[in-house]
C-alpha cells in the first residue's frame, strides 16, 4: 500500500487553524480618549477632547494624539495568567505605568509593511501587576493617529479586549510553522525534508479538534524533528535585534520621539521574556531624546546596556546622508556620536551603522578610520538598480587609500522575520561565503520602529542549531565583526564610493534644505574660527551653543531629510528652524569679529575705517564694495586687513600702508564692458543668443573658445519628470526639454561687475538671471532668482565646453573624485546623475573648465557636457516640494592648466565664503591694541593644503586645527602661524593627541601629506 501523498497547502490551513485559536474574547473593554492635535504629557492626559468609544468608532484624523484609557473587569472563574488583552486602535499606542513611563508599544495590524517580511501588527497585552487592582483592569496609553509609515488608517477603534490565550496552542503553532518554513527551504528529495513533512501530517491527523490533550500529543511528536541538530557548521548567523527608526520620513519629528518611546519599551518586555534576546539601536539623538522626553525608560534601557543584552550601535550623531554633507558635517557626525556613547554607556563604538543611506562618500573611510571605527554595516546597496554590487564582506577603500571592513546581511534587509526562508536566503545568496564563514542577521519590524515582535524571538528560539538549517545566535554585532575581522586577509577590496544606483533626485529635491544647509556649514566654520581667535583675547568660547546648533544641523542631516524624502510637515518646521540658527549663527560671527575689530590698533588721525576677515588659508585679492564704494582689496591668510573707507582717494597713509591694503577704482586697469548681447572684461568675451543661452566664451589670454562650436552654454531647460522625490527617470534627457521663454533683457553696471539681467518665464514659473563679469577674473557668475510653480517637472542648466576627457573630478568631501564621462559600461551608464559639492570640473592638460555652485549637488557629466541639476517638483510624498522662491548662484570658470594647477578647491571656497567686513570703534571705544591692522593666524605655504576647520578642542582649551591635501599627491608644507604655540600635537578626529610635533619656532610646524591626507593638529596656545 502507497504512503498518502502530502502536500503542503493542507499544512498551512493546519497552521491557520492554530493561529486563530491562540486567542478567544471573553469580555469587552470599556474605552475613553482625550483627543489632542499635539501630544500632551501624562500629567495632562485629560485635556483633550473626551470621547467614549465603541467598536468602529472614529476617535481621529492623521497625526491626531489621545491618551486612551481601557477599563475592564477579570471574568469570574479565570486565571489572570491567562488572559491578555487584545488592542488595536489603528494608530500606534505606546502603554504607560501608574507614573507615566512606557511599558510597551502596540501598532495596528493594518499597518502598511512589506508582509513577506512577517506581519508588522503588535496588539497583544499581557496583563502585569500594574494594570491590576486587584480584579480591576485600567491601562492608560498615549496614541497616535497614524501607522508605521505614516498613514492614516481610519483612525477607528478596531479591536479592545480581554481575551484568554491558550499558551499551549501558541507554542505549538510556532513548532509548526518553523519545521514547516524548514522543510519548504529544502530541495526535494533529502530525508530530512520528508521526516517533517510526515510529521506534521501526522499532528494534522490528530489536530480534528483543538483539546489540551491533542495539543500535548502533537507537541510531542514534533519535539523529535525539532531536537535534531545539524553538524559542524559552514556558516554561522549572527542575529541581532533591530528596529531602524527614520528620525523623520513619513511622519514628522515628534512622532519619531514617540516611536523611540513605543520601540524601546516593547524591547525590555521582550527581554523580560526571553533571555537570549540581544538587541541594538543606533543614533545618539534617538537616546539623548529618550533621556529628556523619558528618563524613566532611559534608565532601564542603561541598565540592559550593562547587561550585554542592548548593544548600542554606529559611530554617527544620526544615521546621516553621506552624499550631501560637507566633510566637516561627517566628523562632528562621528565626533559627537562617539562621544555621546562613551560618556553615557562607557563604550568605544568601533563601526558605522547605515543600513538605509543612499550611497556612501568615498571619503568615509578615512574618516573612520581616523576615528577609530574599523568597521561598517549598510545593506542599501543591494537596491542597485543595474548592477550587483559583488560582495558582501568586502574591505571598502577611500580616497586616500584608508579601507575598512564592510559587511551587508546576506539577506539584504534589515528587517528579518528571522524565519527559516531568512537562514535559507543568507546561506544561499551570501556573496563571499566561498571564503567566509560569518554572516549578520538583522531581524524585527523596522522603518517606522516597532522591533522584533515575539513571533521572531520564538522562531530563533527553535533555530539555534536546527538540522537542515546554518546555526543562528544571538549577539551583538560587535562580536560578529571581530569574528568577521579574522577572515579579514580573504575579502577582496572594493576601492571608491560605494554609489547607490537609485534614489539620484535625492541629489536635488527639497532644494531650500540644501542651500540651507550649505549656509550652515559655512558659517559654523567662520564663527568657530572667529570664536577661537576672540578666544586668546580672552572672550569666553561659545562651546555649549556651538554644540547645540551643530547637533540641531546635524540632525537634519538625517537621510530623510537632507535628502528631501520626508513629509511636506517635516520641511515647513525644519526650514523654520533653519532660518533661526542661521540668523543666531550669523548675529555671533558678527559680534566676534566685532569683538576683534574692538582689539586692533588704529590711531587717532585715522578716518573711519573697515576691517576685512578673510578665513580661508590663502591671501585674497577681490572686489569688494563696502559703504557705497568699490574697493579692490588684499587680505592674509586666515586673517584680517583693515581698510580706509577713503582708501583710493585720500587714504589714511598709515591704514593703507599697515594693511597692505590695494584700492583701485574701475577704470585703472581692470575695466569690464556690457555691449549689446555681450560682455567683456580683461579675460574673457562672453556671447549671448537671442533667447538668452550663451553662444560663446572666448578666453582672451589663451585665444581659445570655451564652449563647443554650434551648441548653447547655460541652456536652462525643464525636462518632464514624474518620478517621486527619490527618483527620476534615467532617460529624461532622451526628451530635449523645453527651453525658458525670455520676456526681457537689461544692462548691470556696479563699479567692477558688469552683467546682463535676464528675465525668463515658463508655465507658473519665473527665474531671473543675471549674468556677470567682474574686472579681473574669469569666473562667470550665474546670479539666480526663480520663482518656481511647476508640477512633475525638473529644471537644468549645461554648458557643453570644448574640451575632450574621459573623467570628470568631482569636489567631495575633504578631496576629489574621477567619474567617467563615458558610458562603456553599465557600470558607467548606471553613474549617471552623480554628486559634486562646490565644483565640478573638465580638463585636458593644459586646459579645463569648472562649473561651480554655492548650493546646488546633482550634477551630470556626459562627453564633454557638463550639467547642474538645479530644481525638482516631485509630489510624494511632498505634495508642494520645491514650489516656493528659490536663490542660488553657479559659475563657469575656464582656466588653464588641469583642476589641480588651476587650483579650482580654491575657487568653489571663494564662491562659497565671502570676505566679511566690520566697522572699527571710535579710538575711544578701542579695547586694548593688542592686535596690529593686517595679520595671518594661519598660513600653509603649500598650496593644496586647505584648513577646513580651526576650533577649540571638547576637552580643553587647546585649539583644533584641520588641514587636508586637496589634490591627491605627496606635499608637505610649512603652518605659519600668527600666535605662538607651547606645544603641537597630531590627533585623531576624536581629538586624542597621537605624537608630539617639532615647533621649528614657536609659530611654525612642518606636516607632511599623503594624497588627500587629512592632519588634525592640536595645538596649546597661551592666552594673549
Amino acid at each position: 500500500m502507497p504512503y498518502e501523498p502530502i502536500r503542503p497547502e493542507p499544512l498551512k490551513q493546519m497552521l491557520n487553524k492554530l493561529r486563530e485559536a491562540i486567542y478567544e474574547p471573553v469580555a469587552e473593554l470599556e474605552v475613553t480618549a482625550w483627543v489632542t492635535p499635539e501630544p500632551v504629557s501624562y500629567l495632562d492626559r485629560k485635556t483633550g477632547t473626551k470621547m467614549t468609544l465603541v467598536h468602529g468608532q472614529r476617535w481621529g484624523s492623521l497625526w491626531d494624539c489621545a491618551w486612551f484609557r481601557f477599563a475592564g473587569s477579570v471574568p469570574e472563574h479565570s486565571r489572570i495568567e491567562d488572559l491578555v488583552l487584545l488592542i488595536d486602535i489603528n494608530g500606534e499606542l505606546c502603554l504607560v505605568d501608574s507614573k507615566g513611563v512606557p511599558v510597551q508599544g502596540l501598532t495596528t495590524v493594518n499597518s502598511e509593511f512589506d508582509f513577506s517580511l512577517g506581519l508588522p501588527g503588535k496588539r497583544v497585552v499581557r496583563l502585569h501587576d500594574m494594570f491590576l487592582s486587584g480584579s480591576d483592569i485600567e491601562v492608560w496609553a498615549d496614541a497616535g493617529n497614524n501607522d508605521l509609515f505614516g498613514k492614516y488608517r481610519g483612525g477607528t477603534l478596531k479591536e479592545a479586549v480581554i481575551a484568554s490565550c491558550r499558551e499551549d496552542i501558541r507554542s505549538l503553532y510556532y513548532d509548526v510553522e518553523v519545521l514547516l518554513e524548514a522543510a519548504e527551504q529544502l530541495s526535494a528529495g533529502p530525508a530530512r525534508k520528508e521526516r517533517i513533512y510526515q510529521a506534521l501530517y501526522d499532528v494534522s491527523l490528530r489536530l480534528t479538534d483543538i483539546s489540551p490533550e491533542r495539543i500535548a500529543a502533537a507537541k510531542k511528536k514534533l519535539a523529535e524533528p525539532l531536537s535534531l541538530k545539524g553538524g559542524d557548521p559552514v556558516l554561522t548567523i549572527s542575529a541581532v535585534g533591530h528596529a531602524h527608526i527614520d528620525l523623520a520620513w513619513l511622519w514628522p519629528i515628534r512622532e519619531t520621539i514617540r516611536k523611540g518611546a513605543r520601540t524601546f519599551s516593547t524591547v525590555l518586555r521582550m527581554m523580560e521574556r526571553y533571555p537570549d534576546y540581544v538587541f541594538g539601536a543606533s543614533q545618539p539623538q534617538l537616546y539623548d531624546w529618550m533621556k529628556q522626553h523619558y528618563p524613566a525608560l532611559y534608565e532601564q534601557i542603561k541598565q540592559r546596556v550593562r547587561e550585554g543584552r542592548w548593544e548600542p550601535q554606529g559611530a554617527m550623531w544620526v544615521e546621516s546622508d553621506t552624499n550631501v554633507p560637507g566633510g566637516e558635517s561627517l566628523v562632528r557626525q562621528i565626533l559627537y556620536g562617539k562621544r555621546y556613547f562613551q560618556q553615557e554607556f562607557g563604550l568605544e563604538m568601533k563601526s558605522l551603522w547605515m543600513p538605509d543611506v543612499f550611497g556612501y562618500s568615498a571619503s568615509l573611510p578615512q574618516l573612520l578610520k581616523k576615528s577609530g571605527v574599523d568597521y561598517m554595516m549598510t545593506q542599501k546597496l543591494s537596491w542597485s538598480e543595474y548592477n550587483r554590487h559583488p560582495h558582501h564582506s568586502f574591505l571598502w577603500e577611500g580616497i586616500d587609500g584608508s579601507a575598512v571592513l564592510t559587511h551587508m546581511p546576506p539577506e539584504d534587509t534589515y528587517n528579518s522575520p528571522a524565519a527559516p526562508r531568512s537562514i535559507a536566503k543568507a546561506e544561499r545568496e551570501y556573496l563571499d561565503k566561498n571564503v567566509s564563514g560569518h554572516a549578520l542577521m538583522l531581524f524585527g519590524i523596522g522603518d517606522g520602529g516597532g522591533g522584533p515582535g515575539e513571533e521572531h524571538l520564538e522562531r530563533l528560539a527553535r533555530e539555534k542549531n536546527l538540522l537542515g538549517l546554518s546555526p543562528v545566535q544571538q549577539e551583538p554585532s560587535w562580536k560578529f565583526f571581530e569574528r568577521l575581522n579574522e577572515e579579514r586577509e580573504s575579502f577582496q577590496t572594493w576601492r571608491g564610493e560605494l554609489y547607490l544606483e537609485k534614489h539620484q533626485g535625492t541629489l536635488t529635491s527639497q532644494a531650500r534644505s540644501k542651500r540651507y544647509n550649505r549656509k550652515m556649514e559655512k558659517a559654523l566654520r567662520e564663527l568657530e574660527f572667529a570664536s577661537v581667535l576672540a578666544a586668546r583675547l580672552g572672550r569666553a568660547y561659545p562651546a555649549e551653543t556651538l554644540e547645540t546648533i551643530w547637533k540641531e544641523v546635524l540632525l537634519y542631516q538625517f537621510h530623510d531629510i537632507l535628502p528631501g524624502s520626508s513629509i511636506k510637515r517635516v520641511y515647513d518646521e525644519s526650514l523654520a528652524r533653519y532660518e533661526e540658527l542661521l540668523g543666531q549663527t550669523e548675529t555671533m560671527i558678527a559680534d566676534t569679529y566685532s569683538y576683534l575689530a574692538g582689539h586692533i590698533a588704529h590711531g587717532k588721525t585715522a578716518s573711519a575705517q573697515t576691517v576685512i576677515f578673510n578665513s580661508l588659508p590663502w591671501e585674497r585679492r577681490e572686489w569688494l564694495r563696502v559703504n557705497g564704494r568699490w574697493h579692490h582689496v588684499q587680505v592674509p591668510s586666515m586673517g584680517y586687513a583693515v581698510l580706509s573707507n577713503d582708501a583710493g582717494h585720500e587714504a589714511d597713509g598709515e591704514a593703507a600702508s599697515s594693511s597692505e591694503i590695494l584700492t583701485k577704482t574701475p577704470g585703472e586697469g581692470a575695466d569690464a564692458a556690457a555691449e549689446g548681447r555681450s560682455l567683456e572684461n580683461d579675460k574673457v568675451i562672453v556671447t549671448f543668443d537671442q533667447n538668452g543661452a550663451i553662444l560663446s566664451v572666448l578666453d582672451k589670454a589663451e585665444k581659445r573658445e570655451v564652449i563647443q562650436q554650434g551648441r548653447l552654454g547655460n541652456d536652462l531647460r525643464v525636462y518632464h519628470d514624474d518620478g517621486d522625490a527619490w527618483d527620476f527617470r534615467h532617460d529624461y534627457a532622451a526628451n530635449a526639454g523645453t527651453p525658458l521663454h525670455l520676456l526681457s533683457m537689461r544692462e548691470l553696471r556696479e563699479g567692477p561687475r558688469i552683467g546682463l539681467v535676464f528675465e525668463y518665464g515658463y508655465g507658473e514659473s519665473s527665474l531671473t538671471q543675471t549674468v556677470v563679469l567682474t574686472a579681473g577674473s574669469r569666473r562667470i557668475d550665474f546670479e539666480t532668482d526663480v520663482d518656481w510653480r511647476e508640477n512633475g517637472k525638473m529644471l537644468r542648466t549645461s554648458f557643453p565646453v570644448n574640451i575632450r576627457s574621459n573623467q570628470v573630478y568631482c569636489e567631495i568631501q575633504f578631496g576629489s573624485l574621477g567619474r567617467p564621462t563615458h558610458r562603456n559600461t553599465l557600470w558607467d551608464f548606471a553613474k549617471d546623475e552623480i554628486c559634486a559639492h562646490q565644483w565640478v570640473d573638465l580638463s585636458e592638460p593644459d586646459y579645463g573648465v569648472a562649473l561651480l555652485n554655492d548650493c546646488k549637488y546633482g550634477h551630470r557629466a556626459i562627453d564633454n557636457v557638463l550639467d547642474l541639476n538645479l530644481l525638482r517638483s516631485s509630489t510624494f510624498p511632498d505634495p508642494e516640494a520645491d514650489r516656493a522662491e528659490h536663490r542660488f548662484m553657479y559659475s563657469l570658470y575656464p582656466h588653464q592648466g588641469n583642476h589641480v594647477q588651476a587650483e579650482i578647491y580654491r575657487r568653489g571656497y571663494e564662491l562659497n565664503v565671502p570676505l566679511r567686513t566690520m566697522s572699527l570703534p571710535d579710538v575711544s571705544d578701542q579695547k586694548t591694541g593688542k592686535l596690529p591692522l593686517s595679520q595671518a593666524f594661519l598660513r600653509p605655504d603649500h598650496p593644496h593644503i586647505m584648513v577646513e576647520s580651526v576650533k577649540k578642542a571638547e576637552d580643553g582649551d587647546d585649539i583644533i586645527v584641520r588641514l587636508y591635501e586637496t589634490s591627491g599627491t605627496h606635499a608637505g608644507t610649512l603652518l605659519r602661524l600668527g600666535f605662538q604655540a607651547d606645544e603641537a600635537w597630531i590627533a585623531d578626529l576624536m581629538e586624542n593627541r597621537l605624537a608630539q610635533l617639532k615647533l621649528n619656532e614657536p609659530s611654525e610646524i612642518a606636516l607632511s601629506f599623503t594624497p588627500f591626507e587629512i592632519i588634525t593638529l592640536r595645538l596649546n596656545v597661551p592666552e594673549l
